[in-house]
């Protein structure tokens, strides 16, 4: 996610974006799939008892009357016996379950747990599928969800919730799974999302489109955008198509997106192949205080320019192909994808003097005790979205300078592709970092990852960083 810059000036001072954990329920029964994973920031987030593999979800969305209609089914494997399990879904109202295609009981609990009661138990190890059906307008979450686009089309997008808004999921980053949507509109409006684009059909008077996440990828990196788009198709040199679509209003956005072969090629040589086998973008008019790095396809606000495209592309190996276990972890996301964008791009591409700039940072934040006083790792729920921008990047660069070059990006390289399509935490980060240098780096990482002042000069200025 790349925050619009003025929001990130404000979150320096403030830190008050609103994000806290869901409240506590009673614990399930022996046989009742857990109603959260324990996430330390959103307990309540993903379910326990059962692992998804694969979500199919078919919609019908009527733009006029912002009613949806959904049938979402889940192919997933029991990992205990259950007798109940939950979903995670804040949409429509739900109308009918079934479970292995036979009827299934089900109650809905504040704010998102569909608890569902198959008619036979499940037993651990073997394989079940879910369909739930439900229909009713689609509230506009304004940024945190399904949410109504200018034009009178709608879009998915926030993090780290949103999916949950428009189908059932186990909303949670260490519940990966494939993902195909199926979506009909008018015949006067189009569909994108992420990953490939399989079916555009226009009949009666209706279009259907169908596209398909062929690798995992995580609830909140799934995105549904229904607008009256005009495209743009590239391809990279290996062949990689491109395709990305423009909102009304954001057509003048197409000139940071005819760079997106560049900026693949550029993040290529830093973290090694690209993960997907498709990319571009969705770009809106809508006003919103971030862009987000939706799975192969990115979301971009009105205001993206080119340095939030080479953020969100970064997203791609850092987020989204490695993804974090939890969500006290969003470093390992946000930080990169920031120094990616805000040193490395214009250290390689444009020849700035990063050296410089970030000895001029520190300067100036030597005035500003707020800026130090969100920890890196484990900033809490509410300032998850804070510190990562403006003192990754600083983090990063100290620790490339306390390693060297070659060493730094082999690091990173070799991290990235060891955890693809997979999961990895901050403590993970640190001790492999740790296993390429033969200095301790204790001090570092403490006063750098959970230092709420500056770090000592030993740590802000190794290498030849002081000048």
């Amino acid at each position: 996610m790349r925050l619009a810059r003025w929001l990130i000036a404000g979150v320096v001072v403030l830190s008050s974006l609103s994000l806290g954990p869901a409240a506590a329920q009673a614990p399930p029964g022996p046989l009742a799939g857990a109603d959260g994973l324990g996430d330390s920031y959103f307990p309540q987030d993903g379910n326990g008892g059962y692992d998804v593999g694969h979500y199919e979800v078919t919609l019908g969305y009527d733009p006029a009357g912002h009613h949806l209609t959904g049938s979402t089914r889940i192919d997933a494997h029991a990992t205990q016996p259950l007798t109940s399990f939950d979903l995670d879904f804040a949409g429509p109202p739900v109308h009918a379950v079934r479970v292995n295609n036979l009827p299934a009981g089900f109650v809905w609990r504040e704010p998102h747990e569909l608890v569902v009661t198959p008619a036979l138990p499940l037993l651990p190890g073997l394989p079940f599928t879910v369909t739930v059906e439900y229909a009713g307008v689609a509230a506009d979450t304004e940024g945190e969800g399904w949410t109504y686009a200018p034009s009178g089309g709608a879009f998915a997008a926030g993090q780290p919730h949103s999916a949950a808004t428009w189908y059932p999921l186990n909303d949670s980053p260490r519940d990966k799974a494939t993902f195909t949507l199926h979506t009909t509109v008018p015949a006067d409006w189009e569909v994108v999302s992420g990953g490939a684009r399989v079916r555009d059909e226009v009949r009666d008077g209706f279009r259907t489109v169908s596209w398909e996440q062929r690798h995992p990828v995580i609830g909140y990196l799934t995105t549904v955008a229904i607008d009256r788009f005009e495209y743009l198709e590239q391809r990279r040199a290996d062949g990689t198509p491109l395709l990305s679509a423009f909102a009304p209003g954001a057509e003048e956005l197409r000139e940071h997106e005819q760079r997106l072969p560049e900026v693949l090629d550029f993040t290529e040589s830093l973290y090694g192949p690209y993960p997907f086998d498709t990319a571009g973008g969705i770009y809106l008019s809508a006003p919103l205080p971030f862009s987000l790095e939706t799975q192969t396809r990115p979301t971009y606000a009105v205001w993206a320019d080119l340095n939030t495209v080479v953020h969100e592309v970064a997203h791609q190996w850092w987020g989204d192909s490695v993804s974090v276990y939890s969500w006290s972890d969003i470093c390992l996301n946000e930080c990169l994808a920031s120094y990616t964008a805000d040193y490395l791009w214009p250290e390689r591409m444009e020849g700035v003097d990063v050296d410089a700039e970030y000895r001029d940072t520190i300067r100036k934040a030597a005035a500003k005790p707020a800026f130090w006083k969100v920890p890196l790792q484990d900033p809490g729920p509410e300032k998850m979205f804070t510190s990562v921008y403006y003192r990754g990047p600083l983090f990063l660069h100290a620790l490339r300078k306390q390693l060297g070059d070659k060493v730094f990006f082999d690091a990173l390289r070799e991290f990235v592709t060891t955890h693809a399509y997979g999961h990895a935490s901050m403590p993970e980060f640190r001790a492999f970092i740790q296993t390429k240098s033969a200095t301790d780096l204790t001090g570092f990482f403490d006063a750098w990852l959970h230092g709420t002042t500056a770090p000592p000069d030993q740590y802000l200025y190794p290498g030849n960083l002081r000048g």
